[in-house]
């Protein structure tokens, strides 16, 4: 069965850095555009970043840009998202997501898979 597990959340300072990974299982990672999605207590579940099946095109919310880097490695059937700068309305839970979509979506539904999440805390 697919998996998508995430990891590297925790707890940083206002300012601080976190990188995210994503490893999938089960699915033909090379054809799957992924995902990242977060979701903040009270909130809806929002996009943040995308990549494209062979990492070659990206995609990223306004509210990330120039401070997120999302990456994969086809190999290693992981994708990666750098958070740099974070400020303490970034925490949220965050999720990988697989699409087998061609065109990257905002929209959670054009997703195929979905990992538990991984806890992400800025302090100010």
């Amino acid at each position: 069965q697919v998996q998508l597990v995430e990891s590297g959340g925790g707890l940083v300072q206002a300012g601080g850095s976190l990188r995210l990974s994503c490893a999938a299982s089960g699915l033909t990672f090379s054809r799957y555009l992924m995902g990242w999605f977060r979701q903040a207590p009270g909130k809806e579940r929002e996009f943040v970043a995308a990549i494209s099946r062979s990492g070659g095109s990206t995609y990223y919310a306004d509210s990330v840009k120039g401070r997120f880097t999302i990456s994969r490695d086809n190999a290693k059937n992981t994708v990666y998202m750098q958070m740099n700068s974070l400020k303490p309305e970034d925490t949220a839970l965050y999720y990988c997501a697989a699409s087998g979509n061609f065109i990257a979506s905002k929209s959670g539904s054009t997703y195929d898979y979905w990992g538990p999440g991984t806890q992400v805390t800025v302090s100010s």
